[in-house]
Protein backbone atom coordinates (compact mmCIF):
# COMPACT_ATOMS: atom_id res chain seq x y z
CA UNK A 1 0.00 0.00 0.00
CA UNK A 2 1.33 3.28 -0.91
CA UNK A 3 2.28 5.73 2.13
CA UNK A 4 3.52 8.90 2.11
CA UNK A 5 4.53 10.20 6.19
CA UNK A 6 6.04 13.84 6.76
CA UNK A 7 8.03 14.53 9.58
CA UNK A 8 10.46 17.35 11.02
CA UNK A 9 7.88 19.89 11.59
CA UNK A 10 7.77 22.18 14.62
CA UNK A 11 7.93 25.38 16.61
CA UNK A 12 10.73 27.77 14.98
CA UNK A 13 11.68 31.30 15.83
CA UNK A 14 11.46 33.93 13.19
CA UNK A 15 15.19 33.29 10.91
CA UNK A 16 15.07 29.76 12.33
CA UNK A 17 15.36 26.52 10.24
CA UNK A 18 13.51 23.51 9.77
CA UNK A 19 13.82 20.49 7.52
CA UNK A 20 11.12 18.42 6.60
CA UNK A 21 11.30 14.92 5.34
CA UNK A 22 8.59 12.83 3.47
CA UNK A 23 8.95 9.17 3.78
CA UNK A 24 7.68 6.89 1.27
CA UNK A 25 6.44 3.53 0.91
CA UNK A 26 5.03 0.55 -0.99
CA UNK A 27 5.78 1.83 -4.11
CA UNK A 28 8.57 2.48 -6.64
CA UNK A 29 9.56 5.77 -5.63
CA UNK A 30 11.85 6.49 -8.20
CA UNK A 31 9.51 7.36 -10.94
CA UNK A 32 7.72 9.77 -9.33
CA UNK A 33 7.36 13.60 -8.76
CA UNK A 34 7.27 14.62 -5.28
CA UNK A 35 4.91 17.80 -4.57
CA UNK A 36 4.70 19.77 -0.95
CA UNK A 37 2.22 21.62 -0.34
CA UNK A 38 0.79 24.13 3.33
CA UNK A 39 -2.21 25.02 4.47
CA UNK A 40 -2.48 27.63 6.93
CA UNK A 41 -5.70 28.45 8.97
CA UNK A 42 -8.20 29.83 6.99
CA UNK A 43 -6.62 29.61 3.81
CA UNK A 44 -6.58 26.91 0.76
CA UNK A 45 -3.51 24.74 0.25
CA UNK A 46 -0.93 26.02 -1.69
CA UNK A 47 1.65 24.51 -3.04
CA UNK A 48 5.22 25.39 -2.37
CA UNK A 49 7.93 23.15 -4.17
CA UNK A 50 7.70 20.03 -6.96
CA UNK A 51 10.69 17.87 -7.41
CA UNK A 52 11.00 15.68 -10.31
CA UNK A 53 11.16 12.24 -10.26
CA UNK A 54 14.99 12.07 -10.99
CA UNK A 55 15.25 15.16 -8.93
CA UNK A 56 16.95 17.53 -11.42
CA UNK A 57 14.10 20.04 -11.65
CA UNK A 58 12.91 21.83 -8.98
CA UNK A 59 10.17 24.27 -8.71
CA UNK A 60 9.16 26.97 -6.03
CA UNK A 61 6.63 29.11 -5.12
CA UNK A 62 7.08 32.55 -5.53
CA UNK A 63 6.84 33.46 -1.40
CA UNK A 64 9.33 30.77 -0.55
CA UNK A 65 11.87 31.00 -3.83
CA UNK A 66 15.61 31.43 -2.04
CA UNK A 67 14.76 30.30 1.62
CA UNK A 68 13.27 26.46 0.84
CA UNK A 69 15.12 23.71 -0.90
CA UNK A 70 13.69 20.56 -2.22
CA UNK A 71 15.74 17.54 -2.35
CA UNK A 72 15.46 13.76 -2.45
CA UNK A 73 17.35 10.85 -2.07
CA UNK A 74 15.61 7.65 -4.09
CA UNK A 75 17.95 5.51 -2.39
CA UNK A 76 16.12 5.99 0.94
CA UNK A 77 12.64 6.69 -0.81
CA UNK A 78 13.05 10.42 1.16
CA UNK A 79 12.15 14.10 -0.23
CA UNK A 80 12.69 16.85 1.79
CA UNK A 81 12.29 20.56 2.35
CA UNK A 82 15.07 22.51 3.77
CA UNK A 83 13.49 25.67 4.95
CA UNK A 84 15.69 28.60 6.10
CA UNK A 85 14.98 32.45 7.03
CA UNK A 86 11.61 31.37 8.27
CA UNK A 87 8.71 33.71 8.77
CA UNK A 88 5.66 33.72 10.66
CA UNK A 89 3.81 33.64 7.31
CA UNK A 90 5.68 29.87 6.64
CA UNK A 91 3.11 28.83 9.51
CA UNK A 92 0.94 25.87 8.73
CA UNK A 93 0.46 22.45 8.03
CA UNK A 94 2.87 20.68 5.72
CA UNK A 95 2.20 18.04 3.41
CA UNK A 96 3.69 15.97 0.94
CA UNK A 97 2.27 14.34 -2.22
CA UNK A 98 2.87 12.03 -5.13
CA UNK A 99 1.99 11.46 -8.87
CA UNK A 100 3.58 8.91 -11.34
CA UNK A 101 5.38 10.88 -13.87
CA UNK A 102 8.52 11.99 -14.87
CA UNK A 103 8.44 16.01 -14.72
CA UNK A 104 6.49 18.12 -12.28
CA UNK A 105 3.42 18.51 -13.76
CA UNK A 106 2.63 22.01 -15.93
CA UNK A 107 -0.07 23.17 -12.48
CA UNK A 108 2.49 21.71 -10.40
CA UNK A 109 1.23 23.76 -7.53
CA UNK A 110 -2.59 22.81 -7.75
CA UNK A 111 -3.47 19.19 -5.40
CA UNK A 112 -5.66 18.06 -7.70
CA UNK A 113 -2.51 17.11 -9.94
CA UNK A 114 -1.63 14.17 -7.33
CA UNK A 115 -2.56 11.04 -6.48
CA UNK A 116 -1.82 10.24 -2.66
CA UNK A 117 -0.87 12.31 -0.03
CA UNK A 118 0.82 12.38 3.25
CA UNK A 119 -0.95 13.41 6.97
CA UNK A 120 0.80 16.71 7.09
CA UNK A 121 3.02 18.10 10.02
CA UNK A 122 2.75 21.10 11.26
CA UNK A 123 5.36 23.87 11.26
CA UNK A 124 5.14 26.56 13.97
CA UNK A 125 7.30 30.46 12.92
CA UNK A 126 6.89 32.42 16.25
CA UNK A 127 8.80 34.44 18.64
Amino acid sequence: QLRLVESGGGLVQPGGSLRLSCAASGFTFDYDVIGWFRQAPGKEREGVSCISASGVSTKYADSVKGRFTISRDNAKNTVYLQMNSLKPEDTAVYYCAEVRRSGCPTDWGLAYEYNYWGQGTQVTVSS
